[in-house]
């Protein structure tokens, strides 16, 4: 039974607020339109004389009233062309998740409100509901649109590590508040007001950039500044109206739920930017990220004592069962999340391949420690001509009967070592910021299938990330991780260690089968101090043989 929604009322009042700046904006259009309709019909009726004086006022106006109808017309034919922004999801049609499909039209039900018309997943912690009933996107999928669309139900959008972490239960109580919107999202002026709403922001969008649109710009941008408190309030008042109706379904099971949700999105932060990020820098995409969001809270809960018990959640069921084919699924939301938070094609290609978490350790980690120290020892390599050019005044390089430096860890710790180390590692870090600056622009992938994007995609603009994980990393840091690299690759080749995958923490070295996480901080003095003993006391005690060449790639 529905109870008092005072949210409701409030989202509908603003709605109306929202509305009525529409139509004060029609009313100036129409204006000027009046003004010469009644001078017209004054001198037809006699009311107004004849005179030179009122007939050049009725002309201007006349030739004002054409202006600003010309005008109000392009306005309005854009905003009801331009096609709103879409946020890139993956579809989940019904066939696909009967089981999902019927949890949220039962849940719906129990809440009194219109079950959302599809799901999607979104590779991100977070669900909402979008409408997708304008007719730009139906001309845009090969839809006709239709009368019926303007009143379908929006869109249930579910954050993919949702499902793969949470238990049903667990989820059904987190959608409630979600699936309640669809009841004040039904409201015809409340709808009426968001279309509006998004049509402005489009229209803004459409005439970015375009000289020719530049009034249409101003006019959308000014309409926007005049309803966009009156909008936020509306949607502050369809949240509470929500959260007021969704009281009454699992109430207490929701503020576990909640809990859940901070972890997992701790969970899949750490896997993105430490475990997800270095596989894509080397066009590689982790084709199970959201089960590996479950190893990752598995392994957080292991260390950490405030998440003491959630492992033990495991032997329920997960939501991911709802779905029919959840690895399928998985791959097509681990594939999208690299496409939003790095970049890349669409489809996989050369260059762009999926990778399984049981090869990640050989083909991401070992060649990420190669490609590092490749990259460390060619820099090293420049900073030794330029050192030679600069002492012998006429050579360029070492001479035609020098023997060429081995990329050893040895050569490493006696260039950054000591009092001069610290003006070498500077200027090392400026030589690597800048390689990995120019392996980036020419990283474009113009010949992978799928990189071109067509103009008319409404989910990604281009090959660019719409949420870069990462900021640029510092030479420094740059340096710490090439140094870190090359110890790893000398360890593997001379003292049996072995790549290895930390949930958390990314890439991981084995010795005897542990991880050795005290590697950084000897690196850290070496870079940071010009200490190198740490350093060379930790290879020591692995049995590494600082002066034996690595294998690079």
């Amino acid at each position: 039974m529905a109870v008092p929604e005072t949210g409701a009322h409030a989202a509908r009042t603003r709605a109306l607020a929202v509305l009525r700046v529409r139509s004060a904006a029609l009313a100036v259009a129409l204006l000027p339109a009046a003004a010469a309709v009644v001078l017209l019909t004054g001198r037809l009726t006699g009311h107004i004389p004849d005179g030179s004086g009122w007939e050049t006022l009725r002309g201007a106006v006349g030739v004002l009233a054409v202006a600003v109808l010309l005008l109000a017309a392009a306005v309005a034919a854009v905003v009801a062309r331009a096609r709103p922004a879409l946020s890139p999801t993956v579809p989940i049609p019904e066939e696909t998740a009967p089981d999902l499909y019927r949890l949220v039209r039962d849940l719906a039900d129990r809440l009194d409100v219109p079950a959302p018309s599809a799901i999607a997943l979104t590779p991100d912690c977070d669900s909402w509901l979008e409408d997708r009933t304008h007719p730009a996107h139906a001309s845009a999928r090969g839809v006709l649109p239709s009368r019926g669309r303007a009143c379908a139900a929006p869109v249930l959008v579910i954050g993919s590590p949702f499902l793969w972490w949470m238990r049903v239960a667990e989820l059904r109580a987190l959608l409630a508040p979600v699936v309640a919107g669809t009841g004040p999202s039904a409201h015809p002026d409340i709808a009426a007001a968001r279309r509006f709403v998004r049509g402005l922001d489009a229209a803004v969008a459409v005439a970015a950039g375009r000289p020719a649109l530049a009034f249409v710009g101003w006019a959308a941008r000014l309409l926007l500044r005049s309803c966009r408190g009156h909008a936020a309030e509306m949607e502050r008042g369809v949240a509470a109206a929500a959260s007021e109706r969704a009281q009454t379904v699992d109430y207490g099971l929701r503020i576990v739920a909640q809990e859940q949700v901070g972890l997992a999105y701790a969970g899949w932060d750490r896997l993105l930017n430490r475990v997800a990020l270095p596989a894509w820098r080397m066009g590689r995409w982790p084709s199970r990220l959201d089960a590996g969001v479950v190893s990752a809270l598995t392994e957080l809960s292991r260390r950490d004592r405030l998440a003491e018990g959630f492992a033990s959640r495991l032997g329920e069921r997960p939501a991911c069962d709802l779905l029919e084919e959840p690895g399928v699924i998985d791959e097509a939301a681990s594939l999208l999340a690299a496409r939003l938070f790095h970049g890349g094609p669409q489809e996989p290609g050369p260059g762009w391949s999926p990778v399984a978490w049981s090869q990640y350790p050989e083909e991401v980690v070992d060649r990420k420690w190669r490609l590092e120290a490749a990259r460390l020892h060619r820099v090293l390599d420049v900073v030794d001509d330029l050192a030679s050019y600069g002492a012998a005044g006429a050579l360029t390089g070492p001479g035609p009967d020098a023997t060429p430096a081995a990329p050893t860890v040895a050569r490493v710790l006696e260039r950054l070592s000591g009092p001069a180390g610290s003006g070498l590692g500077e200027e090392l870090g400026v030589r690597l910021s800048a390689e990995v600056a120019r392996e980036a622009a020419l990283e474009e992938r113009p010949e992978y299938p799928g990189a071109a994007v067509p103009a008319s995609d409404p989910r990604c603009d281009g090959l660019a990330p719409l949420f870069p994980l990462q900021p640029p990393r510092s030479g420094r840091e740059l340096l710490t991780d090439h140094v870190t690299a090359m110890v790893c690759c000398a360890a593997v080749d001379t003292a049996g260690a072995v790549p290895g995958l930390d949930w958390l923490d990314g890439p991981a070295l084995l010795v005897g089968g542990a991880r050795r996480a005290d590697l950084v901080r000897t690196v850290l003095s070496l870079v940071e101090e010009g200490d190198g003993e740490p350093l060379r006391a930790w290879l020591g005690e692995v049995g590494v043989r600082s002066e034996k060449p690595v294998r690079l790639v």
